[in-house]
Order: C-alpha cells, then sequence, then structure tokens
C-alpha cells in the first residue's frame, strides 16, 4: 500500500495591520493551525469535547466488571450474557454511520448535543432495568449515542487545534486514549466504592448504580455548552459562511480577522460520501479499517474480559480483581495512554504503532504460554502480560486508533470516515463479545492463541503501510481538492451586508 505524497506545510494566514485575513475556508484553517490567543476558549471546546469520549469509555466499562452479577440477577445463558455485552457495541454500529453522517451534513455542534442526550436517558434506564430486555435495549440506545459521539468529538479535537507542537492536532486525536484510561479508572474506583457501602446481598445495586451515574457528566456538559460551545469555524467555512466562522474565532481564538471574500469563490466540496471509495482516500480507509478491526477484536478479548480473566487465573476474589483492574488502568494504561499523545506530538506515526503491535505480542504471547498459573510466579507473569498489552495498546494503536481516521479525512468528510471506522470497530466488537463468552468456555486459556493473531496481523500491516499522519492537514492537501465536478458545490458570493 503505497503512500500518498506529503504535501509541504500549509502557509501560515495572511495577516494585514497585525490582523489575519479570511479570503477563503483555507484562510481560517492557516489561523486554527497557528493555535489560539489569550483570552480565547478553544481549550475548553477541546476540553468538552474529550468529555464525550470520558462518556464513551464510561460507559462501555460499566458492565466488563458485573457482566456476572448482570447474567445471575437475570438468569441468563452464556449466549444471552454475551447479547447483554455486546448490546452497547452493536448500538455504536447504527451510531457511527447516523452521527458521521450527520456530523458532516448538519454540523459539529447540534450532534453532540443530541448524544449528549442520548446519554442520559439511556443511563438512566439502563440502571433501572426490570428485565434484560430492556437492559439490552438500553445499551444499544448508549452504544448509539456512543456511535454517534465519537465521529463529533474528533472532528471538534481536529477543527478546534493548532497543526504542530504542543496541544496539536495530531496530540489532541490522540489525547481520546488516556481520556479513555482515565474514564475506565474512575468507573473502577466508583465500583469499588460503591462495593463497600452497599449491602453485600444485593449485588445488582453495584452495576445498576454504576450505569445510572454516566448520566452526571453528560447532564454537567449540557448544562455548560451554552457559554463555550460553537460550530466548528472550519466546517462553517467551508461551507462557504466565512463570516460566521471569523466570528466564531474571535471567540474561540481571541483572533481578530478581516474578512475578505474573493470576488469569485472557489468551489466548496460537498460531503459525497463516494469521495471515500477513490484515491487517495480509499487506500487511507482500508489501512483504518484493518487497524480498527484488529483492535476491536483485542481489546474486548483483553481488556473488555480482564475482570473475568484475572478472577479464573488467579483465583482472585472480586474486590481483589477490582484492585488489581485499578491498579492496571492508573498506573500502566493511563501512563501509556501519555506517552502515546507525547510521541503522536512529537514523532512519525507509524512508529508507536509498530512499537506498540510488538509489545502486545509479547504480553498476549507470555499469557498464551504460562495459561492458568500455579504458582507466584506463574501468576506473576500473567499480570505483567495484561500489563504490557495495556501499556502497549496506550502508547500504540490506542493513540494511533482515532489520531488516523480524524487526519486522514477532509472536514467536509471527516465525520462520516470517523464514523466508518467507528462502523468497522462496532462489527469487530460486536461479534467478539458475543462469542467470546463461548469460545473461553470452550477453550479456555488457549483463547489467547487466537488474540495473538490481532496484534500479529497488525505489525504485518502496519510495516506493509507507508501512510502517516504526523505534521498532516488533509483541508490543506491540493490532493483532496480535484474532486469531480459532481462532488462540489458552487457557494454564492458574500451580499455587501454580509461583508460588513
Amino acid at each position: 500500500m503505497n503512500a500518498t505524497p506529503r504535501p509541504a506545510s500549509p502557509p501560515g494566514p495572511v495577516m494585514e495591520h497585525g490582523r489575519p485575513v479570511v479570503r477563503d475556508a483555507d484562510d481560517i484553517s492557516a489561523i486554527i493551525n497557528a493555535g489560539p490567543r489569550a483570552g480565547g476558549h478553544a481549550r475548553i471546546v477541546v476540553a468538552l469535547a474529550l468529555g464525550g469520549v470520558f462518556l464513551d469509555a464510561y460507559d462501555l466499562t460499566t458492565l466488563s466488571w458485573g457482566i456476572n452479577d448482570v447474567q445471575a440477577h437475570f438468569h441468563l445463558s452464556a449466549f444471552q450474557t454475551g447479547l447483554v455485552a455486546a448490546a452497547l457495541n452493536a448500538g455504536t454500529i447504527v451510531g457511527s454511520i447516523a452521527g458521521g453522517w450527520l456530523t458532516d451534513r448538519i454540523g459539529r455542534y447540534a450532534v453532540f448535543m443530541a448524544d449528549m442526550v442520548c446519554f442520559v436517558i439511556a443511563a438512566l434506564v439502563a440502571g433501572f432495568a426490570p428485565t434484560a430486555g430492556v437492559l439490552i435495549a438500553a445499551r444499544f440506545a448508549m452504544g448509539f449515542g456512543v456511535g454517534m459521539d465519537l465521529p463529533v468529538a474528533m472532528a471538534f479535537l481536529s477543527e478546534f487545534s493548532r497543526l504542530d507542537g504542543r496541544g496539536s492536532k495530531a496530540a489532541r486525536a490522540a489525547a481520546w486514549c488516556p481520556t479513555w484510561y482515565a474514564a475506565s479508572s474512575l468507573c473502577l474506583v466508583i465500583v469499588l466504592a460503591l462495593a463497600q457501602v452497599l449491602p453485600a446481598g444485593h449485588s445488582q445495586w453495584l452495576w445498576r448504580a454504576s450505569l445510572a451515574f454516566g448520566a452526571v457528566p453528560a447532564l454537567i456538559i449540557i448544562m455548560v455548552r451554552g457559554r463555550y460551545m460553537s460550530e466548528s469555524p472550519v466546517w462553517i467555512a467551508r461551507r462557504g459562511d466565512l463570516v460566521r466562522a471569523a466570528d466564531i474565532i474571535r471567540r474561540s481564538h481571541g483572533v481578530d480577522p478581516i474578512v475578505r471574500p474573493r470576488p469569485t469563490p472557489p468551489p466548496v466540496p460537498a460531503p459525497d460520501p463516494r469521495r471515500l471509495l477513490r484515491a487517495p482516500l480509499l487506500r487511507r480507509g482500508l489501512l483504518i479499517a484493518g487497524m480498527t478491526l484488529i483492535s476491536s477484536f483485542s481489546y474486548c478479548a483483553i481488556i473488555f474480559g480482564m475482570p473475568g480473566l484475572l478472577g479464573a487465573m488467579l483465583h482472585a476474589s472480586a474486590v481483589q480483581v477490582l484492585v488489581i483492574s485499578v491498579v492496571l488502568n492508573l498506573l500502566v494504561a493511563f501512563p501509556g495512554g501519555l506517552l502515546g499523545v507525547r510521541l503522536t506530538r512529537s514523532v512519525r506515526s507509524r512508529l508507536p504503532l509498530m512499537w506498540g503491535y510488538a509489545l502486545q505480542m509479547a504480553g498476549v504471547g507470555a499469557l498464551a504460554l504460562v495459561g492458568t498459573p500455579h504458582d507466584s510466579i506463574g501468576s506473576a507473569i500473567v499480570v505483567a502480560g495484561f500489563a504490557a498489552f495495556i501499556f502497549a495498546q496506550g502508547f500504540g494503536p490506542g493513540c494511533q486508533l482515532m489520531a488516523y481516521p480524524t487526519l486522514s479525512y477532509p472536514t467536509e468528510l471527516r465525520g462520516m470516515g470517523i464514523g466508518l471506522a467507528r462502523l468497522v470497530s462496532g462489527v469487530g466488537s460486536t461479534l467478539a463479545l458475543t462469542f467470546l463468552p463461548w469460545l473461553g468456555t470452550h477453550l479456555g486459556t488457549a483463547l489467547f492463541w487466537l488474540v495473538l493473531a490481532a496484534p500479529s496481523g497488525g505489525l504485518v500491516m502496519t510495516l506493509a503501510s507507508r501512510w502517516d499522519v504526523f505534521g498532516y492537514d488533509p483541508d490543506m492537501d491540493p490532493a483532496l481538492r480535484a474532486a469531480p465536478a459532481a462532488a462540489t458545490v458552487h457557494m454564492p458570493a458574500l451580499s455587501a451586508e454580509s461583508r460588513a
């Protein structure tokens, strides 16, 4: 798979009397790439977008530890238990397509607020679900919200961030990974705290309370949205409304641009999904789909299944498993994600990918060789195997899993590109979570040999590909402007009133 030639570094904004000049959408992108000044609130927008990612991770983690209690409470078979576990990921399949398409069609802000409302309702319904069927439906709705949220959250992270250095597009896209681990850790800490205060004879109270708590951060985001959240200035500019885009820039970046549209506005690319099937976007999409499918399978097998696997392999109690999981998340996974953010802004993206896949192979290989440990050395190797996998996921595939789709597609196709990546992830996760309980029952620890194929394939795929998103802005890439006439729309020139 050959890489698309990397364009030269995009030019900075054109200045006049110390103020940037906005003539077209490229000038808006140039201002964003230069970074915010004092007085703007772009960083708060980024924080709120990461808050959406936080919710995604929290909702996925809530049943990774409590699935056995759900099974016992509703008297479910192994297959029915798999359906409960997979419901959220199944919802992401529909939500990813809908969210990606709507993000590019109607804008980032409306979709972001819609999925926050979806989180609140679904979390409360799941927490008070009277039957397994209601729980499955609520988890599906929660997954629909997750599927809608990730395309818009990642679009916000890219379209409110500078191109290079600290706080760059790539680094903030990669920041989804430590945010994910922070949410997972908080979920486990909440569960551990609730386990100490709730009656031991009412195990269902524990998973119900943790599910319902997911509504709290969503409500907080909804309450603060009016002051800080706005539409993406890049998306607005690419739609032809430079005046509104400049106004958003003033508030979010502390920059006062001069709006001076060109006499003949250039054609504005339309969000035509067919462009994703043409070079060079098709080659990028195939690589991203492979990365996503590999990570979704291995993540579900190792991370989602970690509490149950640790309990069975180490013969640990539920509280011991929770403590080990919290320690691994806080002291191994989260630092790995932070390292990944640092690497993403300083080295090419392929290198952390290759290092991460190699370390994951070592970790899963150790788990496969040891199987069920019979002494303290074997137990230590098991814990080290899990630690190696999640640390590598943090600094390697985990960070790049969203950096690649976020930075491979131009603004008008970014939502759909990310949505397709999450669609692949949802399909892979749904299949994995549906059948992993059955495979685990029949294969035992030999399942790790099957999981080992995932990072091995990822390493081979990364070595074969040369595509890298380090320091790249697709909106400034001339190769993506040569769209067919059918894939562009011509925006009318702004009126004299709107130029004033």
